[in-house]
């Protein structure tokens, strides 16, 4: 998982960036029956910023993207654009674009037509919006495509062309609900590029709703977790990667290996038989801790008289995914270079060595702390059966 290029940053105009408005949300809160999709979410997207509301179903994303479009209006709580406070403000006055999951394209329309239609309900003279429409379809690679019907084209380039007419009107926020997750990977990761790409040069702010988390971190300039309606973390892709900021967000984000360990003073803590130095916070209240280490800072070696047992090894391209057994700490993840797996057959005996690195530690697990599915599958059958949005 990568974060936008040094060159692509580079790329952004200075002026552009500019063009983008600030939004925030202060306070939110909306409710669906018994179910709350929103409580009380706080968060400001800078101007130009590419912001991703990532999480599970259920959490609240894609209710806060409809309450910035104005498809929702909250129980309480408000939501500024640059400052004003548009909470009560229609959403075809809001400044803003979206493009939807399904395209939304109109069936009975050219490409050049779904993408000039906003521009003729705002009566823009018909040359200037054909040339505007022709314009952004070469902007998103289709300049070919002004006269095809949305039947003659693949979901990709459907998917385009409702980007293209997001931007007919020039609007200061981009909405993006799950744009790519009705297309395959390879098109998929081609759209996600070129959605980026023109977000820095027009800078444009953007909100991208998204449960996909390569798609989140690959594309955002901050991603902002959320669970049960609340935040638990707004940071850039690598610090969110790095340096989790609750249990939450270490469990949901990539794969995390949650180990029992035991700190020892002075900083340190002891797991799987090693002493590692503590980053972050140190729990005062407790000593028994679980330890937050991600797969590929666990080294596995065969060796016949190891203290772990190879449970499954799966080969992932690069990398071998690894779960070994250890007595006394349970089952241990690391992503070995598949070039040194060839040992690592399932009953292999191996031996299992933690990087020596701070490592992220939170007071054991209780039932009210940490993400099970389980929890995320009752909040979405809530959500459900209340017929509320994500």
């Amino acid at each position: 998982m990568s974060t936008p290029t040094a060159e692509a940053e580079r790329a952004r105009p200075a002026a552009a960036a500019a063009s983008g408005a600030r939004v925030e949300f202060r306070g939110l809160r909306r409710a669906f029956g018994a179910t709350v999709a929103l409580d009380g979410l706080d968060l400001s997207v800078e101007p130009g910023e590419l912001m991703a509301l990532l999480g599970p179903s259920g959490c609240g994303k894609t209710t806060a993207l409809r309450v910035l479009a104005g498809f929702e209006h909250p129980d309480a709580g408000e939501v500024l654009l640059d400052g004003e406070d548009i909470t009560g403000v229609p959403a075809n006055r809001r400044d803003a674009g979206m493009v939807f999951q399904s395209y939304s394209l109109f069936p009975n329309l050219s490409a050049r037509d779904n993408v000039a239609f906003g521009m003729r309900v705002r009566r823009v003279p018909a040359a200037r919006r054909n040339a505007r429409a022709a314009e952004l379809l070469d902007l998103v690679g289709l300049p070919d495509h002004g006269d095809r019907f949305p039947h003659q084209m693949s979901g990709g380039q459907q998917q385009r062309v409702a980007l293209a007419r997001a931007l007919a009107l020039e609007p200061r926020v981009l909405l993006l609900d799950e744009p790519l997750s009705a297309l395959d990977a390879k098109v998929r990761l081609s759209l996600r590029e070129e959605i980026r790409r023109l977000q820095l040069s027009l800078g444009v702010t953007a909100v991208f709703v998204t449960h996909d988390q390569e798609e989140a971190l690959s594309m955002a300039d901050r991603v902002a977790v959320l669970n049960a309606g609340r935040l638990e973390q707004c940071a850039a892709p690598a610090e969110l990667y790095e340096r989790p900021a609750t249990a939450f967000v270490a469990s949901f984000i990539g794969t995390m290996n949650r180990l029992p360990g035991l700190l020892t003073g002075g900083g340190t803590v002891a797991v799987a038989g090693q002493r590692l130095p503590v980053d972050g916070d140190v729990p005062t209240a407790v000593r028994d801790v679980e330890v937050l280490i991600r797969p590929e800072n666990v080294a596995v070696a065969a060796e016949p008289d190891g203290e772990a047992v190879v449970a499954s090894a799966s080969f992932l391209g690069a990398v071998t995914r690894v779960h070994a057994e250890l007595a006394g700490v349970g089952t241990i993840t690391a992503d070995v270079p598949s070039r040194d797996a060839v040992d690592l057959a399932p009953g292999a005996r191996v031996r299992i060595g933690l990087a020596e690195r701070p490592v992220r530690v939170v007071p054991s697990a209780s039932p009210a702390e940490t993400p099970t599915e389980a929890a995320a599958a009752t909040a979405t059958a809530g959500a459900a059966a209340a017929g509320a949005p994500e």
